[in-house]
């Protein structure tokens, strides 16, 4: 049992119970992407696959946000940067209840606002429309200075993809968040070696990738991506750093908790036919009732 503090700085512990019932809610979450990818018969399901944890304990313990106000001022600003993720994200808001979950029937449906990639043109609750891969840090440093001048207690956050992070204005951001100490903004990194159709050991190294962060001034913490109390732990330890800004490597498997997607290239987009889908499924419902004592959730 690990005591931690909350966003508003109240002690609280992480215990089991807490970490089925957020587990719970990452199979209920996986459930919707399923459902969701097998109706459209397209999406990237591997990338919205890996984020589910990442997503669940942002949304569910981390973010300061007034579920009734999506444009509230002093809310914390959260940024997918690899916009692919984009059911992955769509379905934590369903269950979040930041959306109506039958409008997830609507995906990439003509009018809808759940689009392809994240669009903040038409959803309120996102902050920036992303899918051009490399800008989301520079917007999230941007919100993060600005809170600074204004004095305000808000915190700025963006999950990238690992692949993502070969982009040369990544690091143009990431040395401007260390010059002005943005202790207020968290990167988190999807690393889960695969991006696109590719394996990353095909593409040029980013190795030694901590040591490049910490060399560019960064407080840097490896975690497990799919434990959630390791997440909320690192959450908690990110906000007591000062003076500099914190990335989490947040080590995942692309294609999480569907056992034909899991680590493969292929599973980045692709049609999932009926078998698949029912196998998938299977796969997600034997892990709900396993977890069914803890599906009542707060």
């Amino acid at each position: 049992m690990t005591q931690i503090t909350d966003r508003n700085g109240k002690p609280y512990e992480v215990d089991q119970k807490e970490v089925r019932q957020l587990e719970y809610i990452c199979e209920l979450v996986r459930q919707d992407i399923l459902n969701t990818l097998y109706r459209v018969g397209r999406g990237h399901s591997g990338p919205s696959l890996s984020l589910v944890e990442l997503l669940v304990t942002l949304y569910f313990r981390e973010l300061r946000l007034d579920p009734t106000n999506p444009k509230w001022l002093d809310r914390d600003r959260f940024i997918l940067s690899k916009g692919h993720g984009a059911v992955g994200l769509y379905s934590v808001f369903a269950e979040r209840g930041l959306i109506p979950k039958e409008e997830l029937d609507t995906f990439e449906s003509l009018g809808t606002r759940l689009q392809g990639s994240v669009d903040s043109v038409w959803l309120p609750w996102v902050e920036l429309t992303t899918g051009s891969l490399g800008q989301g840090l520079s917007v999230s440093l941007g919100i993060a200075m600005g809170a600074k001048r204004q004095g305000k207690d808000i915190r700025s956050y963006c999950i990238m993809g690992d692949g993502e992070t070969q982009e040369g204005n990544v690091w143009e951001a990431a040395m401007c968040a260390a010059k002005y100490k943005q202790d207020n903004l968290l990167a988190i990194v999807d690393w889960n070696g695969l991006q696109g159709g590719v394996r990353q050991e095909v593409m040029p190294s980013m190795e030694p990738y901590r040591a490049k962060w910490e060399a560019f001034g960064w407080h840097v913490l490896d975690v497990p991506g799919h434990d959630i109390a390791a997440l909320l732990t690192a959450y908690h330890q990110a906000r007591q750093v000062k003076d500099k800004p914190t990335i989490i490597v947040a080590h995942t498997v692309k294609g999480k908790g569907v056992s034909y997607m899991e680590n493969k290239v292929e599973w980045h987009g692709g049609n999932v036919t009926r078998p698949l889908y029912e196998q998938a499924m299977s796969e997600i419902n034997a892990r709900l009732d396993a977890l069914s004592d803890y599906a009542e959730v707060q």
